[in-house]
């Protein structure tokens, strides 16, 4: 008979184990490099943490910088954080021990957290787009658009609109039975990657999956279409070639941002679907990519990109020097 989760499972590769265990595999096929692998991951992990606290310590103490656009790239910082620690120590087990068990549960949770915070950012980042929208298309009302009490409704609508989304999945997983394999072809519990494993009906699960990333990835890359596109147009009016370099100078980073975000994710959502002929292994690192590498380019990008920020940060380190001296002295 098929197990559900709370019962014993038998495996054809492995022997009778109880099916509230399943094993994240790694990287099919490049087991042998999982620990020169795990050498990136860990560089990425810690410029993740550095680059995102020293965003959130730089704004939060500078007032200079206690404006919309900043305050959500402190939101996409906590989030890119909270996302991180979902992954990364649970993926460093895994390339450094083969430390790949993890509880129904916790995979469920993982499950959750990951996908929860991704839905997040990319509400974030639409958000972002409306600012620089608002702050170049209708600057005279950008203090009374973007205020703090509308700034906070934003980032409680991203939190609640990411849970919200993605709190159905785990439950429809629960449902399912698995009498095959429990060793999950990936680095973290992916929803598609658990949901392959079950046996029988898998479709309100894949329709949901499906509908879910839709409305979060098909609404947000059109509505930030839409306000580049109005943006561009306005731009292009103005008369004045340095007023042009300086408005689309705002937005540089910020389709940075998006590029990075959002090309592996679409990369890795239409493969679980359509891309059978993709080798598993490349799927599995673009899907790696696409967890690591924005949250640790993310605040390297601003950081470069936005004047601001570039010399608040100079000068908190400049602040420590000088205080390190004094101590030495």
């Amino acid at each position: 008979m098929p197990s559900t989760l709370g019962q014993t499972m038998e495996s054809p590769n492995h022997t009778s184990l109880d099916s509230s265990v399943f094993i994240l595999m790694g990287i099919p096929g490049l087991e042998q490099f999982h620990l020169w692998l795990s050498l990136p991951v860990c560089l990425l992990g810690t410029v993740t943490v550095v680059g995102n606290i020293t965003l959130l310590v730089v704004i939060a103490t500078e007032p200079a910088l206690h404006k919309p656009m900043y305050l959500f790239l402190c939101m996409l910082s906590a989030i890119d954080l909270a996302a991180s620690f979902s992954t990364v120590p649970k993926l460093l087990a895994i390339l450094w021990c083969g430390a790949g068990h993890l509880s129904a549960s916790a995979c469920l949770a993982q499950m959750f957290f990951i996908h929860a915070f991704c839905m997040m950012e990319s509400t974030v980042l639409l958000a972002m787009a409306f600012d620089r929208y608002v702050a170049i298309c209708h600057p005279l009302r950008y203090t009374t658009v973007l205020t703090d009490t509308i700034i906070a409704r934003i980032g409680v609508v991203a939190m609640v609109r990411g849970s919200i989304l993605m709190l159905p999945c785990p439950f429809l997983i629960q449902r399912l039975s698995f009498c095959q394999s429990h060793v999950i072809p990936h680095t973290y519990c992916e929803h598609m990657a658990v949901v392959k494993l079950a046996c029988g009906d898998t479709r309100p699960n894949r329709v949901y999956g499906l509908t879910a990333a839709l409305l979060v990835i098909g609404v947000d890359l059109f509505c930030i279409g839409l306000s580049y596109f109005l943006i561009a147009r306005a731009v292009l009016r103005l008369s004045s070639h340095e007023a042009r370099s300086k408005a689309l100078g705002t937005c540089g980073s910020h389709v940075c941002v998006i590029l990075i975000s959002y090309t592996p994710a679409l990369f890795s959502f239409f493969t679980h679907r359509f891309g059978h002929h993709v080798p598993l292994h490349i799927h599995i690192l673009l899907a790696n990519v696409y967890l690591l590498f924005p949250p640790a380019l993310n605040p390297m990008v601003y950081g470069v990109k936005t004047k601001e920020i570039r010399e608040r940060v100079v000068r908190v380190f400049q602040k420590g020097q000088g205080t390190g001296l004094k101590a030495s002295e």
